[in-house]
């Protein structure tokens, strides 16, 4: 039988399709904005907005946002596969007064977890060594290569306009959820064999 790993997922951009705030940033911006067009993280220089302007804007819509989410093409299929045989562990940088909303899109999507841990902040090292991780799963760059570093497990960036950056090796680009469960369980079964 297959040891038992411990999964750690981003959600946003990640779980979740990375166009989903793109239809608000549209409507209450007046943009015509595309995925394609996020070629960076940060969305206050692609919008000409100030941060406390963006987290004004985050405060009125992010409940929203994150209730009406999308799933990414493949992930559910994928990580209901994954959770018959390992604990996946959802690690977010959302924040706590959202905890509700999230609760309520994983019961909505009908999606496994064991845990969710919302750190409030992009800095997700100490969340990863709490629950010891033993594989991540993140869309934001500096985020993978940071914990790729520092705990020397593979992350898999699902890729986006916004993380095309140069990688460490142990941060492997995915394109999709299909190439990211084919690498996946390639790693399961190599591990399996130590």
């Amino acid at each position: 039988m297959r040891e038992k790993k411990r999964f750690g997922l981003d959600i946003d951009g990640t779980v979740t399709d990375p166009a989903t705030f793109i239809p608000y940033l549209n409507r209450d911006f007046n943009k015509t904005l595309h995925l394609d067009d996020l070629t960076e993280y940060d969305l206050t220089s692609v919008l000409n907005i100030t941060t406390n302007e963006f987290w004004d804007w985050m405060e009125l819509n992010e409940q929203n946002i994150y209730l009406e989410a999308k799933m990414a093409a493949d992930a559910e299929e994928t990580i209901h596969e994954w959770s018959q045989n390992h604990t996946l562990i959802y690690i977010t940088a959302r924040r706590n007064h959202l905890f509700d909303a999230t609760k309520q899109w994983f019961s909505n999507s009908k999606l496994p977890y064991d845990e969710i841990e919302m750190v409030g902040k992009h800095d997700k090292i100490e969340a990863v060594r709490k629950h010891n991780i033993d594989i991540f799963f993140e869309d934001k760059h500096d985020n993978a290569v940071a914990i790729a570093e520092e705990f020397d497990i593979p992350v898999i960036l699902l890729d986006t306009p916004y993380n095309r950056l140069a990688a460490p090796k142990n941060v492997i680009r995915t394109y999709n959820w299909q190439e990211a469960k084919a690498w996946v369980n390639d790693w399961l079964r190599e591990t399996s064999k130590v």
